[in-house]
């Protein structure tokens, strides 16, 4: 999951929860070129950061899709978790 390979403390030691999880959308909704430039060098990451760009919205597109299409609401599990700190990997010392 792309989200999930951002999820590490050298992009989000300083972020509480919200500002880091809403951050890295924001990186992926930037597209491919974007994201893997941060993955390469985390000092990409920063304008994302000090610029506060969030994606907010972008983690609930696929519910609202799922609504629009089915009137139902989408109750899902994934296999990776979103939420920030959730890559143990990602955070380990």
């Amino acid at each position: 999951m792309p989200g999930n390979q951002l999820d590490r403390k050298e992009y989000g030691q300083d972020l509480s929860e919200d500002a880091f999880l809403y951050t890295r959308a924001a990186v992926v909704a930037a597209g491919r070129t974007v994201f893997d430039s941060v993955l390469q060098d985390p000092e990409a990451f920063a304008p994302y950061v000090t610029n506060v760009i969030w994606a907010e919205n972008l983690l609930y597109t696929p519910d609202r899709a799922y609504k629009r299409i089915t009137g139902e609401e989408w109750d899902r599990d994934t296999r990776y978790s979103y939420e920030s700190y959730s890559n143990a990997e990602g955070w380990a010392d």
